[in-house]
């Protein structure tokens, strides 16, 4: 068990090429340009519309919530927005919680994914969580291979879990615990 607050204190992550700071409304219009990339959307298995309204208000609120963890993943070099990096559905009672991560089709294979896991990985079992999910789909196995080279391990199959442009998807379970390093 850890404590439900466990991220009030977010911290910005610094890599090599990566700064992740907490996610406010200072991106509001990289945000929005990313969620409504057809990739971005395709990748997240995402079909929703993005009211800019509805966002500035989420993105305003961050900061209030201390039982997850929203980063915005910036380049270090000049400050490019790259997209983001959360920890949410946190279950303090077993120490577990979700990863999700976004990122620009502009920023797709060059490395950012793995650095910015890497990063939220380390975080968050430092932190204290036990186990760290997310899934992925099908048609992605580079992000995969991602989060395998993370330390993530498949845990299952949810099939058929996705339709997408007329086809239906497989989604896949992965976690990393913290005894796994």
């Amino acid at each position: 068990m850890i404590d439900a607050d466990v991220f009030r204190n977010q911290p910005t992550l610094t890599g090599e090429r990566v700064r992740l700071e907490p996610l406010t409304p200072a991106v509001l219009t990289d945000y929005l340009a990313t969620l409504d990339d057809h990739e971005v959307q395709r990748l997240t298995g995402s079909h929703e519309h993005h009211d800019p309204d509805r966002i500035a208000q989420w993105l305003a609120t961050r900061q209030d919530h201390h039982d997850r963890s929203d980063w915005a993943a910036i380049r270090i070099t000049d400050g490019v927005f790259l997209g983001e990096a959360v920890i949410n559905q946190l279950d303090a009672h077993n120490a577990s919680a979700n990863y999700r991560i976004l990122l620009g089709s502009p920023h797709l294979n060059q490395g950012y994914g793995t650095e910015i896991t890497r990063l939220v990985v380390d975080y968050a079992l430092g932190a204290g969580l036990h186990r760290l999910s997310l899934s992925v789909y099908d048609f992605n196995p580079r992000a995969r291979r991602v989060y395998e080279k993370c330390g993530f391990v498949l845990e299952g199959r949810l099939r058929e879990a996705l339709y997408w442009e007329g086809e239906w998807h497989d989604e896949f379970v992965m976690a990393v615990l913290a005894g796994d390093s």
